[in-house]
């Protein structure tokens, strides 16, 4: 936009008021939230757009969702156009194959800011509802074979009109959904959260002005490329591969190539994912919505993570890949556990580019969200319970210092665990167990983060298991001579002492006394672990990170070395 310059002091107040603005919206949407997958997990996203549909504010949250509340806004634009919408409407999607969605479980409500007659900007959240329907408790599953199993389908719709909900739409979901009083809280929650966005807009507008609005956000859109372009200019030019196996789609196929082709010019960062598989049967298939968010992230963390997200940070990203694979999978392709895809297409980038730029990216994560679904008949109130939660593990080591222990994936961003006093209040289990593990894996100079175990004791005369653990079968990678990470699973102890394990399981069911154990993966070391310091293996060994023989066999630290604590 051509115009007068917006003074620096101007410029750097709209700048942090549209931070703020992302970070109100964000904590309303978690006060009033009825979901502890939303208000203690903060599995959601919030944001702004201008009134083209570019990105120019995102308050924290799911690091995974960095591409949905604009394609969610495009999506809006090109079903409605400006014409079709009016003020107080506000649109609800959670379609995959268009308009910003990645499975039917994350639900995206979009608002139109008006000032005047005029569209200047639009509101959105993305938000993890614990149910939406479907053939499964939760909702998401791990064998389903096509999206109509998966929950209610919202194809950008309104579900407010000039201001007044869509009382039949409500019902509708009420009607389908096992926890209507859950859902449609989440519901009202992100209606709420759109409300604060669209006053603190309006604040500005009538502070500012339109004219010096509108040059604002052109001046920091390029503000965003212009950094990234700093620091893409640091990166190393060149063409870089990388090439992995997702472990299988949860209905018995599989393992499954995925790769992609990095190429850095002075322009362009173009990251190519030809060659992976086509879409799959079962429901780990990722759509294109998926596909960019996840570059996006990895390309964020790669040059600018310090800086407020907008799109203007993405102008030299450049994504290409065919329809119809794994990665851009097309409907009626279920989608439900669309992660476990979805997060190697940054693990592959990163992979790519780690030996070239260490001092950047470290070794391999243990990638999966690690989604679990305990449903049940709470054994207090005999109302049916939904335990929805993602888990931590551990990440990779750098070429100067160990891998963080018990974090989420790189996808997951600003998310948590359901606090233990909360899990066994609300929901029919005992938590006995929450702690890092000292299983083989991710040994080096620097050595990987270590995952965790956790132990549910079932207190409810029946319930059922559902779970995705990726990297299974296929292990976080190491770097420069470091040991690969451990894998995740799933280990079901019944009360006769039978054992079962598992990457992934749909609708396990559970009797009184079961334990089902979680295990996450450590991350990939770095660097020779026999080099690794005297000092750290006797640390390790102090905090249970590794056993006596580990520090033996893996670090060559026995008697005759000493490790005297």
């Amino acid at each position: 936009m051509a115009g007068k310059p917006v003074d620096p002091f101007t410029l750097e107040i709209i700048k942090n008021s549209l931070v703020a603005l992302g970070d109100e919206m964000f904590y309303a949407l978690q006060r009033t939230s009825k979901s502890p997958i939303i208000y203690e997990t903060l599995d959601y996203a919030v944001g702004a757009t201008d009134a083209r549909g570019s990105l120019i504010a995102q308050g924290n949250g799911v690091t995974g969702f960095l591409g949905t509340l604009d394609t969610a806004v495009s999506g809006v634009l090109e079903k409605f156009g400006k014409e079709g919408l009016q003020p107080g409407d506000v649109i609800i999607t959670n379609d995959p194959y268009g308009g910003g969605g990645t499975h039917l479980s994350d639900v995206s409500l979009i608002m139109p800011v008006f000032y005047g007659e005029e569209i200047v900007a639009f509101v959105a959240n993305k938000a993890h509802w614990t149910e939406v329907g479907g053939k499964d408790p939760g909702s998401w599953t791990t064998d389903a074979t096509e999206v109509y199993q998966e929950g209610l389908q919202f194809p950008n719709i309104k579900l407010f009109s000039r201001g007044e909900p869509d009382r039949a739409l409500l019902d509708l979901i009420s009607a389908n959904v096992r926890l209507p009083d859950m859902t449609l809280g989440d519901l009202w929650a992100g209606v709420a959260a759109l409300r604060v966005g669209e006053r603190r807009f309006l604040d500005l507008y009538r502070k500012y002005g339109t004219d010096t609005i509108l040059a604002s956000i052109e001046e920091l859109l390029d503000y965003g490329e212009e950094m990234v372009r700093l620091e893409l200019a640091r990166l190393p030019r060149g063409v870089y591969e990388a090439e992995d196996w997702i472990d299988d789609d949860g209905v018995g196929n599989g393992p499954f190539p995925v790769r992609v082709k990095v190429t850095i010019t002075d322009e362009e960062f173009v990251a190519d994912f030809t060659g992976s598989h086509p879409q799959v049967a079962g429901p780990i298939n990722c759509t294109w919505t998926g596909l960019i968010s996840e570059v996006r992230a990895g390309f964020k963390a790669l040059t600018t993570p310090h800086l407020p997200t907008t799109s203007g940070m993405f102008r030299p990203l450049k994504i290409v890949c065919p329809p119809k694979t794994i990665f851009t999978a097309e409907r009626p392709a279920p989608v439900s556990t669309y992660w476990e895809t979805k997060r190697y297409a940054v693990d592959l980038v990163w992979k790519a580019l780690a030996p070239h730029v260490p001092h950047r990216l470290p070794a391999g994560h243990f990638l999966s969200v690690c989604g679990t679904v305990l449903a049940g008949t709470h054994p207090d109130t005999g109302e049916l319970f939904l335990l929805v939660e993602p888990l931590v593990g551990g990440w990779g080591a750098g070429r100067d210092k160990d891998g963080e222990n018990g974090q989420f994936c790189v996808g997951d961003g600003e998310t948590y665990n359901i606090p233990v006093e909360v899990t066994e209040t609300r929901y029919g289990v005992l938590v006995e167990q929450y702690a890092f593990h000292n299983e083989d894996g991710g040994a080096g100079e620097y050595r990987g983060g270590k995952g965790v175990v956790l132990d549910y004791r079932i207190l409810s005369e029946g319930a059922f298991l559902t779970a995705t653990f990726g990297r299974h079968k296929f292990l976080p990678w190491g770097m420069a001579g470091g040991q690969d990470g451990s894998r995740n699973y799933i280990k079901v102890i019944r009360r006769d002492g039978g054992e079962e394990v598992f990457g992934k399981v749909a609708r396990l069911r559970l009797e009184r006394g079961d334990l089902v154990r979680l295990v996450t993966g450590s991350g990939g070391g770095y660097g020779d672990p026999r080099k690794r310091p005297r000092k750290k293996v006797a640390e390790d060994l102090r905090n249970g990170y590794i056993t006596p023989a580990q520090a033996r066999n893996l670090y060559g630290y026995g008697v005759d070395r000493g490790y005297a604590l």
